[in-house]
């Protein structure tokens, strides 16, 4: 069984026992449910709903692993002729999650 979620402005496909970096959750724990309510499409044994737009009364719980950090993205502006050079970096927070259940 796999369900297609949306996490912020992402969809993730998941299975039990799979992991995913979702958007920081401020004020988890390591070690705390966590349920996903919008959830798009659950398929298995022979039978697919999907919903319009999520499927009604259908969730996807995962427990927190912790928080992680992705990888650095360099942000370079430069105006040609100008003498205008500005570089930064950003590194976004997530929050690592491990599927333990997809309930209909």
């Amino acid at each position: 069984m796999y369900a297609v979620i949306k996490d912020g402005g992402r969809q993730f496909t998941v299975r039990g026992g799979d992991r995913i970096l979702a958007d920081l959750k401020p004020g988890l724990e390591e070690g705390a449910e966590v349920h996903f309510d919008q959830v798009l499409l659950v398929a298995g044994d022979g039978e697919t709903r999907v919903g319009a737009p999520t499927v009604e009364g259908a969730r996807v719980v995962g427990r927190v692993l912790g928080t992680r950090k992705g990888d650095k993205i360099v942000v370079f502006k430069k105006r040609r002729r100008k003498d205008s050079k500005v570089k930064n970096g950003h590194r976004q927070s997530y929050t690592a999650v491990q599927i333990e259940r997809i309930e209909v």
